[in-house]
C-alpha cells in the first residue's frame, strides 16, 4: 500500500508542478501574442484532449507519462507557418519577448513555491522544539560548549522553532560562509548563552547524514524502545518477548538508545543474557498503555550468531520500534502558525533561503566539495512525496514548495535543453547581434542532453543504493 501512495503522490507531485511551470510560457506567451498550438501535460500518448473553441483552436492535452510537459508555439522552425501568421510566430519574436516567454516557466515555479510556504505558514507548521541531547565528545559542538538541555534559539541572529528549523538554518550558514556560526541557546537553568561554532574544517556534504549529528549534536528525543514485531520460530519468541514490550536494560544495564541495544545483542552471540521489558495487560499497545497495569519481567535469551550485510553478529530476531512517552512528547511539541501578511513574508523568504541553498549545492557538487551521493531521484521524490502527503496537508504543501523551487532553480542552470540554456542563446543573440546558427544549437542540444541523461542516470543509481539500504 505504501508504494501505491507513494506512486500516487508522486504522479499529483509533478503534475501540479509541471503544470504550474508549463503554464508560466503559456500565459506570457499568449499575453505577448505569440500563438500557442498545444498546452500538454505529461508525454507519450493522451488521455485526454480538449480543443478550445477560440479562434486559436488550442489543443489542451493530458498524456500518459506523467514527468514533464510542453507548451507547443507557432515557429517556422518546426513547421511551414501561414504568410498571415508570421508575426504571431516564436521565432519572429524579438529577442526580450523570447526571453521573457523562457523565464515564466521557472518564475511561475517561484511563484507557487511562495504560495505553498505561505499557506503553510498559515496552516500551521508541527515540529519538534531544538533541545540538545548528547554532545559528542571531540567535535565542533563540544568545543563551542553545548550542554544538555541548550535549546537553539537562534542561528546567526535568526531565529528558529523547530529542530528542523534550526538544522536547515545551520546547513544555510554553513553553506554561505564556512566559518564560524553564533548559535544562541537558553541553558537548562533559564540563562541565555551564544554557543559559537567552528566548522571551518567541518566537510559537512561530503557524504550523506544528518548535518546535526556531523556537528557533534544528537537532538533530545528521549524516545523508548518498543518490541514492534518478534519473528516466528525466533530464540526471541521461545524466550517469550511480545510485541509491545517496552525494552529497558540488558544484564542490569539500562539502553540509552537502540544503538546500545543493537550493540548488546550483537556481541553476545552464544552467551545467555538477561533482558528487562515493561509489560502492560493489554500487550501490543506499548506507549498507549497505562502505567498502572505495568509489570516488569526479565527475560533470559541466547542470541543465534547471524549474518546481516555480511557482518556476523548475535541476533535474538525482533524487530525494534521507538516512541515518546506523552508527557516528554507534550513538552517538545510545537506548531508555528502566522497571519496571512506574515505567512506571505515568511513565504517570500523561505523560497529565497531554499533557492540560494540549492545552487550552493549544486556549486559544490560541480567543485566536488558536496558528494554526488546527494543527488536524488523520481524514486526518493515518490518515497517523500508519499511520507509527506501521509503525515498532512501542511508537511506535503512544504513538500511541494522545495520541489517546485528545485524545478525553477534546475531549469535555469545554462545547459542547452533546459529553459537556461536557451536564455543562453538569446544572451549571445543580444551580444552578437544575431541568432546562434541552427548547428551550433544543434550541438548543443545534444550536449544537453547527454548531460541530462548523465545527471538521471546517477540520480536512479543513487535511489537504488537508498533502497537497497
Amino acid at each position: 500500500m505504501s508504494i501505491l501512495i507513494s506512486l500516487f503522490a508522486f504522479i499529483i507531485t509533478i503534475g501540479i508542478l509541471v503544470a504550474i511551470h508549463e503554464y508560466g510560457h503559456f500565459w506570457v506567451a499568449r499575453k505577448l501574442g505569440v500563438k500557442v498550438l498545444r498546452y500538454s501535460v505529461g508525454f507519450g500518448k493522451p488521455l485526454f484532449t480538449h480543443i478550445s473553441k477560440d479562434e486559436d483552436k488550442i489543443e489542451y492535452v493530458l498524456a500518459a507519462i506523467p514527468v514533464g510537459g510542453y507548451v507547443k508555439m507557432l515557429d517556422e522552425r518546426e513547421g511551414e507557418v501561414p504568410e498571415d501568421q508570421l508575426d504571431r510566430a516564436f521565432n519572429r519574436q524579438p529577442v526580450w519577448k523570447r526571453i521573457a516567454i523562457v523565464l515564466a516557466g521557472p518564475l511561475a515555479n517561484f511563484l507557487f513555491a511562495i504560495f505553498a510556504y505561505a499557506l503553510m505558514f498559515m496552516v500551521g507548521v508541527e515540529g519538534l522544539k531544538p533541545y540538545v541531547g548528547e554532545v559528542d565528545p571531540n567535535t565542533p559542538a563540544a568545543v563551542a560548549g553545548f550542554e544538555h538541555l541548550d535549546e537553539i534559539t537562534s542561528v546567526n541572529g535568526k531565529k528558529v522553532s523547530s529542530l528542523t528549523d534550526a538544522a536547515l538554518s545551520l546547513l544555510d550558514q554553513y553553506l554561505s560562509n564556512p566559518q564560524k556560526i553564533d548559535v544562541g541557546v537558553i541553558k537548562q537553568d533559564g540563562n541565555p548563552a551564544v554557543r559559537t561554532l567552528d566548522v571551518s574544517s567541518l566537510q559537512m556534504l561530503k557524504d550523506e547524514g544528518d548535518y546535526l549529528e556531523k556537528i557533534g549534536i544528537q537532538p533530545w528525543l528521549p524516545y523508548k524502545l518498543i518490541v514492534a514485531k518478534v519473528y516466528p520460530g525466533s530464540a526471541a519468541e521461545k524466550a517469550g518477548f511480545k510485541a509491545g514490550d517496552t525494552i529497558l536494560a540488558g544484564n542490569g544495564k539500562p539502553f540509552v538508545n537502540d544503538k546500545e541495544f543493537t550493540e548488546f545483542v550483537s556481541s553476545n552471540a552464544g552467551n545467555e543474557i538477561t533482558i528487562r521489558v515493561e509489560r502492560h495487560q493489554s500487550a501490543g499497545e506499548g506507549a498507549n498503555a497505562n502505567e498502572a497495569d505495568a509489570e516488569m519481567l526479565d527475560i533470559a535469551v541466547t542470541p543465534k550468531l547471524g549474518e546481516v550485510k555480511g557482518v556476523k553478529r548475535g541476533l535474538i530476531g525482533i524487530g525494534v520500534g521507538r516512541y515518546i512517552p506523552e508527557e516528554i512528547y507534550a513538552k517538545l511539541h510545537t506548531v508555528v502558525r502566522y497571519s496571512p501578511l506574515t505567512a506571505l513574508n515568511n513565504g517570500i523568504k523561505k523560497t529565497w533561503q531554499m533557492s540560494t541553498m540549492t545552487l550552493s549545492m549544486i556549486g559544490r557538487l560541480v567543485t566536488g566539495e558536496a558528494s554526488l551521493k546527494n543527488v536524488s531521484g523520481p524514486v526518493t521524490i515518490a518515497n517523500y512525496a508519499g511520507k509527506s502527503m501521509v503525515i498532512g496537508f501542511s508537511v506535503f504543501l512544504g513538500f511541494l514548495a522545495i520541489v517546485s523551487l528545485s524545478l525553477g532553480v534546475m531549469n535555469l542552470l545554462p545547459v542547452p535543453v533546459l529553459d537556461g540554456g536557451h536564455l543562453l542563446f538569446y544572451i549571445i543573440e543580444l551580444i552578437k547581434g544575431s541568432p546562434v546558427s541552427e548547428a551550433v544549437e544543434e550541438i548543443g542540444m545534444r550536449i544537453g542532453v547527454a548531460m541530462i541523461g548523465c545527471l538521471m542516470v546517477l540520480a536512479f543509481y543513487n535511489d537504488i543504493l537508498r533502497l537497497l539500504k
